[in-house]
């Protein structure tokens, strides 16, 4: 059974996968700008809709990780069943977010484990646990897996025995630009970028192939060196790039599951104490 903490964890992590499905322009992403494509509008609806399936499943992982107490192998099985279970409810109210489930799900197991620790450390503590082998996961190779093997990418399972490092490079440039004088979401979209710039996205990969995933990588970046967002140059630059992505039909989701990511830690130490203290 949850605790009013565990809850807590998962509505501050449904809360951060919202506020990036809030953000716009995002390139090749759904946004809930009024776009003449009815099937965004459609899209970006039925995202946010789905994401509030998260929560339970969010919170049993939170709760196992605060039983189990450290990242054992146990765990790790437990979290996979927990994480399949959740991918079926979000799939019965619309679907997506199959690797955001998987980053936060691992970040708030993490958190649940070291209640008082900071980004950097929980990071940590969801390696560990990543780095664990799930005995019981479906043998059936993913699209991710299938293009890992063949391009030698890490992929979203990589990423976490890393300690994702992308996660922690957003939480740089969400620090960097609000230092700048960016507003809270040219941050965001800075930091969104930032991940698009260097990682191997695997479903990029899968329907763009090599080139698609450095031509999106080349047009991150020529955003964040014509100043990022808060700039007139690199907003223009935002624009073109976010048609271009649409128009290709190439959207990098991982990218943004892994700003939500950053965006849950980035919200730790306010959002859950709050939350925690107003429902006891």
């Amino acid at each position: 059974m949850s605790s009013r903490e565990d809850e807590a964890l998962a509505q501050a992590a449904v809360t951060a996968l919202t506020g990036q499905l809030a953000l716009a322009p995002k390139p090749g992403l759904p946004d809930p700008r009024d776009l003449d494509a009815r099937v965004t509008r459609r899209d970006h609806c039925a995202l946010r809709w789905s994401a509030k399936a998260l929560v339970p499943g969010l919170a049993a992982m939170a709760a196992a990780a605060r039983r189990t107490g450290e990242p054992t192998p146990g765990l790790r099985t437990e979290l996979g069943a927990i994480g399949r279970c959740t991918e079926h409810s979000v799939g019965l109210a619309g679907g997506g977010h199959r690797g955001a489930t998987w980053t936060l799900g691992l970040l708030v197991a993490a958190a649940a484990l070291n209640p008082r620790a900071v980004a950097t450390d929980i990071a940590a503590t969801a390696k560990g646990i990543a780095r664990h082998t799930d005995k019981r996961a479906p043998r059936k190779p993913s699209h991710g897996s299938s293009v890992s093997a063949k391009y030698g990418a890490a992929g979203a399972r990589g990423e976490a025995r890393a300690g994702f490092p992308h996660v922690r490079r957003a939480l740089d440039a969400l620090a960097a630009a609000r230092a700048a004088g960016a507003t809270e979401g040219e941050a965001r979209l800075d930091a969104l970028l930032t991940v698009m710039s260097t990682l191997q996205d695997t479903e990029l990969l899968y329907a763009a192939g090599p080139l698609g995933l450095r031509h999106v990588q080349a047009g991150a970046r020529g955003i964040l060196e014509a100043g990022g967002t808060s700039t007139e140059a690199g907003a223009a630059a935002l624009v073109a790039f976010d048609e271009d992505l649409h128009a290709r039909a190439w959207s990098p989701r991982g990218s943004a599951g892994l700003l939500a990511g950053a965006l849950f830690l980035d919200s730790l130490p306010v959002t859950v104490s709050s939350r925690a203290r107003a429902a006891a």
